[in-house]
């Protein structure tokens, strides 16, 4: 009990000492740091230290199982931060470290992107330049092992928890490829940067970029996309900016997409306790594309980062925002280290769009709704025709009657149907032949030897594509972007007009 009570005391008396210090944090998520200090806080109230002291004597003493004090407290200070909001939170190691790969796009690791399979690992693609490529590990290859370990079973974190070490370290792997014998590798860690930016072709005039979260490099990559883009397709019209279920990250990344498309003019602004905290970002001159039509795809997934450029683009009626109403987290969070592996990150602010517009909780609502759906056939109607009318007159065609369509859709002969094949290892299969609609159930989850954030969209699933997709195609796959792209085409219609 004393010694609990010598902590409670060298609280208050360093409270004033240190709480009204100001603190520099490592890093920054959603927004910036609020640099203005902290106001003097009033003294800990002693009845309410007095509770807290006797309710740890009591768990220390009572509880079932023996409980390390260290615990104790780290639930007490995780119990303070998660009351708070949904978004405030102690970061212990692991977290810790996961927030600096999320936001850096930065770990160690061997450089595949992977999906789950039957209960295997399958590798999606190796990102060139990496121990994985430089191994020869392909895409459609199997990871049935990792450090001696069976993958069948594991969850996808799991797996990556295993995969991912410090730069550097060894990782021994299992790969078995259709019709080769397993193989057995040893790959060395190395620093793998994960690019948040993906472009594709939809037209030789149009192209969609895909961002699914941001990140450090991710206004770096953008104006990257965006160079290609001007090379590549000089008939360029119009881009569709797609960030459904991009659930946001680092605020610099955020306002550097709005930077490459908006000429000058306040991007986003924050203001915590007080109103002469408030912080505004500016955009500088010039742009990469600028008479290019820009149109922002949005849905009930895109959060914060993505509602800071979408509220943003909006204001200054640079690109039509279409599709559903985003998620509406409109605070800031901030890291702030507590020592070289832990920290907490705490709300401190709200930001707002250039017209004074708070997001929290409402959301960026579109210019044009358009709404998930699927393109389906519609059944023929055998509704009242002339033929039905009494006193019709008669086709002169003595034939009309009995004509009918006759073609009929020949038969593949070749297609069979597969036949399980109970095995300990994966049925490797050839994914060439595979349909769209079956390559889908297959690669539902993915990752990049960690869990990337939602990745449904195709988009974001592909590098940039030589050819473009026919209507068809783009409208059975994606019918919102499909749908979007319609919209865009209007939008550069009439602004050509």
């Amino acid at each position: 009990m004393k010694s609990v009570w010598r902590v409670a005391v060298c609280a208050l008396a360093l409270q004033q000492a240190v709480w009204a210090e100001e603190i520099q944090p490592a890093s920054v998520v959603d927004n910036i740091t609020v640099t203005a200090p902290i106001a003097s806080t009033p003294a800990l109230p002693l009845t309410d230290l007095r509770t807290f002291v006797d309710v740890f004597e009591r768990i220390r003493n009572s509880y079932v199982d023996p409980v390390e004090d260290k615990i104790l407290f780290q639930n007490a200070i995780k119990g303070m931060l998660s009351a708070l909001d949904p978004h405030s939170a102690y970061l212990d190691k692991n977290d810790y470290q996961d927030l600096k790969a999320q936001t850096t796009g930065e770990f160690g690791g061997i450089g595949v992107e992977i999906g789950m399979d039957e209960g295997y690992l399958r590798v999606i693609s190796p990102i060139d330049d990496t121990p994985a490529s430089k191994a020869g590990i392909l895409a459609g290859d199997y990871i049935t092992k990792l450090e001696g370990k069976v993958v069948k079973g594991m969850t996808m974190s799991e797996a990556v928890d295993i995969m991912r070490g410090s730069i550097g370290s060894p990782l021994k792997l299992t790969i078995q490829r259709k019709g080769e014998e397993a193989k057995d590798l040893t790959l060395i860690r190395s620093k793998i940067e994960v690019s948040s930016v993906k472009s594709r072709q939809l037209s030789p005039e149009y192209a969609v970029i895909r961002i699914s979260q941001f990140q450090t490099h991710t206004s770096r990559d953008l104006t990257t996309a965006l160079n290609k883009l001007k090379e590549s397709q000089p008939t360029l019209k119009g881009i569709i900016l797609d960030l459904r279920n991009n659930p946001g990250g680092v605020l610099g990344g955020a306002i550097g997409v709005v930077d490459a498309f908006i000429d000058k003019g306040l991007v986003v602004y924050t203001k915590a306790r007080t109103d002469e905290s408030i912080e505004k970002f500016e955009a500088t001159e010039g742009q990469v594309l600028p008479n290019i039509a820009l149109l922002v795809l949005v849905n009930g997934g895109s959060a914060s980062a993505s509602e800071i450029v979408a509220g943003a683009l909006q204001d200054h009626h640079r690109a039509i925002i279409a599709g559903t109403t985003t998620f509406g987290k409109g605070s800031v969070q901030t890291v702030l280290p507590i020592s070289e592996d832990k920290g907490i990150k705490l709300t401190t602010a709200r930001y707002y769009t250039p017209n004074g517009r708070s997001i929290q909780a409402e959301g960026i609502k579109p210019d044009v709704l358009i709404e998930p759906a699927k393109l389906e056939i519609a059944k023929a109607s055998d509704g009242f025709k002339e033929a039905d009318l009494k006193g019709h007159l008669i086709n002169p065609n003595d034939k009309a009657a009995d004509a009918t369509n006759t073609l009929v859709p020949a038969v593949d002969d070749t297609q069979t149907k597969p036949v399980a094949t109970p095995s300990a290892e994966p049925v490797i299969k050839d994914s060439s032949k595979k349909s769209i609609k079956k390559s889908k159930t297959k690669q539902t989850v993915q990752s990049s030897d960690k869990a990337l954030p939602d990745d449904k969209d195709a988009a974001a699933k592909s590098e940039v594509k030589a050819d473009a997709p026919t209507e068809k195609s783009l409208a059975e796959d994606d019918y919102v972007l499909y749908a979007a792209l319609n919209v865009l085409k209007g939008a550069t219609f009439w602004q050509g007009k």
